[in-house]
C-alpha cells in the first residue's frame, strides 16, 4: 500500500459520515419542527376562548293573520330545540309558528278569560307568567315535547297547560295588572303585581303560597295571604320583578327609584332604596331586568347608559375596629358600553349570564359578568322584542310588524375573553372587582372564574420559595465541592447528588404531604431556630479556622477540613431542635400558629409554601449543583495557579477568579433549575392545599399552572371553555419557561464574552 493511500479515506467512512452529518440535521429540524407543531395545536385549541360571538343568516316568519303589528302587550319564545316559536297576543292566544315550515301556524286558545294586560316568559322553565285586565296571575306552561316517527325524524308539538290561576288584590276591586313577577324554589313561591287603571294610584301586591295537602298524598298549591306592598315604594311604581328564588321584589318608579323588598317567610321588609342613574341630569330608568342567578340586575337609561347591579355583602367597620357585614344589598359593580338610545327590548339567557338588548335597531348580546359586548349588529328593522334560545344556540327578534326573525347563535365561550381570563371581574357577591379561579360550582347558575393571573402567581411564588432554599445550597455545595473538597469524596458527593436528580417527583410530594408538612407543622420554631443557627454557626466557623495559627491548621490536610465542621453543624441542629419549644413558649405564646394568625392577620395552613419550597428545592438542588460544579470544575487551572501565585487564598481564589469565569455556566444552572421548578407538577398538588390564592404568605398554599392543569384536565368536556382555558395555560407555562431559557442563553452568552479565557 502506497503512502497516499495510508492516509486516504475511505469512501464508506465518507459516506457514512456525510449520511450521519445530514440525519442528524434532518434531526434536529424535526425536533424543532415538532415543537412548533404542538405549540400551533394548543394555540388553536385556545384560540376560540378570545372571538366573540357570531350571529348566522335569520330566518323570516312573516306576522299571523288576526294579530295585529303594534299590540302589546305581547310575549314570544322559543322551544328549547329552536324550532317552534311561539307569540301571545293580547287576546291571550298562543300562536306557534315551524322554523322549518315558515307557512305553517298553531294557534291555541287556553281560555284565560280575560284580556292579557302584562305578561313575563321564563325561559328556564319554559312558563308564561301572564297579568290579566281582571287583576288575575296566570301561569301557563308551553308544553314541548319532542315525538318521534317510524323513520326515525323528530317533529316538536306543543301543549300549552294552564297550571294556576290567582287573583291580586281582589279586596280593592279588580284591577288590571300592569306589570307582573313570579319566582318559585323548593321552598315556596311569590308573586308580585303592580295594579293600575280605573284612574287610582297603582298600587304593589304579592302573594305569598301554601301547599294543602291531602290525606292520600298531593295537594293543591292555594294563595296563603295578600301583601300590600304599596307603602313600601318610594315614587310611582311602574315595573315589578321577582327573584327566582321567591325571596325578594324590585320595584322600578317612575322617577327612577328602585325599592329593594326583602321578605322573610311571610313578612316584607323594605330592605333598600337605590337611585342608579344619580348621577346624570335625568334619574330615570328605561329599563330594568335580572339576569341568570337574579343576584345581578342590569338597568338601561334614556340615553343609552347601560349598567350593573349586584347584590353583595359590604364590609363595615364599626368605631370600636371590628368589621361586619351588612344585610345583601344593590350596589353597582359595572357598566356596559353605551347603545345608541334607551333599550327597547331586553332577555337574559337561561344558561349563562349573557342577555340580550335591542336599541331602536341596534341588536346587542352582552355579558354580564366580564360586561364584554360578545356581539352587535344593525339588523336594519326597528326591533320590538328578543329572545335567547333556552340552549344559548338562537336568537329570536320581534319586528313591529309582529313578525319573528331567528337567527342562530354561535358563542360558546361566553364568559370567555381578554378582560375575562386576565383583568380585574367584579363577580356576583363579591365587594370588590377580583382575580380567582374557580371553575366548578354547586348551582347550575354558578358562574365560572376562569381567571389566569392567580395560577400566574402560584406558579412564580412556588418557584421563588424553591429557588430562595434550593440556590444557596446548591451554589455553596457546588463552590466547595469544586474548590476545596478532596478528590476522594468529590467523587462519591458528585455521582450522588447526580443520582438524586432522578427522584420521582411524585415520591416527593408523596414525603412532602405525609412527613414533611406533619413535621413543620409541629416545629415550625425550631425550623426557624435552624434556619438562623446553622448558618450562623457555619460562618462563625470559617472565620473561626482562618484565624487559627498555621501551624495548628496544618493538623488537618486540605479537603478534610468537613470532618471539623461536621459534628458542630450536627450539634447545632440538634440544639436548634431542642430549643425551638422553649424559643414558641417565650416568643410566641406557647402556639405558633395562633401566634401568626393573631399577629398578622394571614392564615397557616399545615401544607403551605414553604413545605414547598424545601420539597421542590431539594427537587432542584442536583439540578444546580451538577452544572454550577461542571462549570467551576472547567475553569483552567492556569488561573487558579496564577491567583494562588499572586498571594490570594483559596477563597480569595475561588470567588473572585473562578466564580466569575464560571459565571456563564452558573447562571445557565440557575435558569434551568428555574424552569424546573415552573414545571412541577407533583410535588405542588400533593404538597399544598392546590387552592388559587394570591398573596406571598409563606404559610399559605397556592394552585400553579401545572397543578392545575393537571387537576382539572380530567374532567374537562372536550371543547369547553375549561378544556381550552387549560390549553391556554399551558401556552402560558411554555410561554414563560421559553423567556427564562431565551433570557438565560442571552446572558449566558454575554457573561461567556465577558469572562472568556484567552
Amino acid at each position: 500500500m502506497s503512502a497516499e493511500a495510508r492516509y486516504t479515506t475511505s469512501r464508506l467512512t465518507l459516506w457514512v459520515d456525510g449520511f450521519m452529518t445530514r440525519f442528524i440535521r434532518v434531526g434536529g429540524v424535526a425536533v424543532i419542527a415538532a415543537v412548533f407543531l404542538i405549540m400551533i395545536f394548543i394555540a388553536a385549541v385556545a384560540l376560540p376562548l378570545f372571538r366573540g360571538a357570531t350571529v348566522g343568516t335569520p330566518v323570516h316568519l312573516p306576522a299571523v293573520a288576526g294579530v295585529e303589528p303594534a299590540e302589546a302587550p305581547m310575549a314570544f319564545g322559543i322551544d328549547e330545540w329552536g324550532e317552534m316559536p311561539f307569540l301571545l297576543d293580547r287576546a291571550g292566544r298562543l300562536h306557534f309558528r315551524s322554523a322549518t315550515a315558515p307557512g305553517m301556524v298553531r294557534t291555541v286558545d287556553p281560555q284565560l278569560g280575560a284580556s292579557v294586560t302584562s305578561v313575563v316568559w321564563q325561559s328556564y322553565a319554559q312558563r308564561l307568567v301572564i297579568g290579566t285586565g281582571d287583576g288575575r296571575l296566570v301561569l301557563l306552561e308551553t308544553g314541548y315535547a319532542p315525538a318521534f316517527a317510524d323513520d326515525g325524524s323528530r317533529r316538536i308539538t306543543a301543549r300549552p297547560e294552564q297550571v294556576g290561576s290567582f287573583p291580586i288584590g281582589q279586596g280593592h276591586g279588580a284591577r288590571p295588572i300592569i306589570s307582573i313577577g313570579y319566582g318559585e324554589n323548593d321552598q315556596g313561591k311569590l308573586a308580585a303585581a303592580l295594579l293600575g287603571g280605573d284612574g287610582k294610584a297603582p298600587e304593589v301586591h304579592a302573594l305569598t303560597f301554601t301547599r294543602k295537602r291531602k290525606l292520600g298524598g298531593g295537594g293543591a298549591t292555594v294563595v296563603d295571604q295578600d301583601h300590600d306592598l304599596t307603602a313600601l315604594v318610594k315614587g310611582t311604581p311602574t315595573k315589578v320583578m321577582v327573584d327566582d328564588d321567591a325571596e325578594s321584589v324590585l320595584v322600578l318608579s317612575k322617577e327612577g327609584d328602585l325599592s329593594y323588598i326583602f321578605r322573610d317567610g311571610n313578612a316584607f321588609t323594605l330592605r333598600q332604596h337605590v337611585r342608579p342613574f344619580a348621577d346624570l341630569a335625568d334619574p330615570t330608568i328605561s329599563s330594568v331586568e335580572y339576569v341568570l342567578g337574579d343576584v345581578t340586575v342590569v338597568l338601561g337609561h334614556p340615553s343609552g347608559v347601560t349598567r350593573k347591579f349586584s347584590l353583595f355583602s359590604r364590609p363595615v367597620t364599626r368605631p370600636d375596629g371590628t368589621i361586619d357585614h351588612e344585610p345583601r344589598m344593590f350596589w353597582q359593580t359595572g357598566e356596559f358600553d353605551e347603545l345608541p338610545g334607551p333599550a327597547t327590548a331586553f332577555h337574559a339567557a337561561a344558561s349563562n349570564k349573557s342577555y340580550a338588548v335591542a336599541s331602536g335597531s341596534t341588536l346587542s348580546l352582552r355579558h354580564g359578568t366580564s360586561t364584554a359586548t360578545r356581539w352587535e349588529g344593525d339588523l336594519g328593522f326597528p326591533i320590538a322584542g328578543v329572545a335567547i334560545g333556552s340552549k344559548y344556540d338562537r336568537l329570536v327578534v320581534l319586528d313591529r310588524q309582529a313578525g319573528l326573525h331567528l337567527l342562530p347563535l354561535h358563542d360558546p365561550h361566553p364568559e370567555s375573553g381578554l378582560k375575562a381570563l386576565f383583568g380585574k371581574v367584579w363577580y356576583e357577591g363579591q365587594s370588590e372587582p377580583i382575580w380567582d379561579w374557580q371553575s366548578t360550582g354547586g348551582t347550575d347558575d354558578f358562574e365560572p372564574k376562569l381567571s389566569m393571573v392567580p395560577l400566574i402567581f402560584g406558579t412564580l411564588k412556588a418557584t421563588i420559595y424553591a429557588m430562595l432554599i434550593a440556590v444557596p445550597i446548591a451554589l455553596l455545595a457546588a463552590i466547595y465541592t469544586s474548590e476545596f473538597m478532596h478528590p476522594r469524596f468529590k467523587g462519591v458527593i458528585k455521582p450522588t447528588m447526580e443520582i438524586m436528580a432522578a427522584l420521582p417527583s411524585v415520591v416527593l410530594g408523596f414525603l412532602a404531604a405525609l412527613l414533611v408538612a406533619r413535621l413543620f407543622d409541629d416545629r415550625i420554631p425550631s425550623i426557624l431556630c435552624a434556619l438562623v443557627l446553622v448558618p450562623a454557626v457555619a460562618m462563625a466557623i470559617g472565620a473561626w479556622w482562618g484565624h487559627l495559627p498555621r501551624n495548628l491548621r496544618v493538623l488537618v490536610k486540605p479537603g478534610y477540613e468537613v470532618f471539623v465542621m461536621l459534628p458542630v453543624l450536627v450539634v447545632t441542629v440538634w440544639v436548634a431542635w431542642s430549643i425551638g419549644p422553649v424559643v414558641e413558649s417565650v416568643l410566641f405564646a406557647g402556639d405558633f400558629r395562633a401566634w401568626w394568625r393573631n399577629s398578622t392577620g394571614l392564615s397557616y395552613e399545615q401544607r403551605n409554601s414553604l413545605v414547598v419550597g424545601v420539597m421542590m428545592g431539594f427537587a432542584i438542588i442536583p439540578i444546580i449543583y451538577t452544572i454550577a460544579e461542571d462549570a467551576l470544575s472547567n475553569v483552567p487551572k492556569a488561573l487558579r495557579s496564577g491567583s494562588l501565585a499572586l498571594g490570594g487564598s483559596r477563597w480569595q481564589t475561588a470567588m473572585r477568579v473562578v466564580v466569575p469565569t464560571a459565571s456563564a455556566g452558573i447562571f445557565s444552572a440557575l435558569m434551568i433549575g428555574f424552569g424546573r421548578a415552573v414545571g412541577e407538577t407533583m410535588i405542588v398538588v400533593m404538597a399544598t392545599g392546590n387552592t388559587a390564592i394570591m398573596d406571598f404568605n409563606i404559610f399559605n398554599g397556592m394552585r400553579t399552572l401545572s397543578a392545575n392543569i393537571a387537576t382539572e384536565l380530567p374532567e374537562a368536556p372536550q371543547g369547553g371553555t375549561l378544556y381550552r382555558t387549560l390549553f391556554l395555560g399551558a401556552i402560558i407555562l411554555f410561554a414563560m419557561t421559553f423567556l427564562i431559557n431565551t433570557v438565560a442563553e442571552v446572558m449566558r452568552q454575554r457573561l461567556r464574552e465577558k469572562y472568556k479565557t484567552v
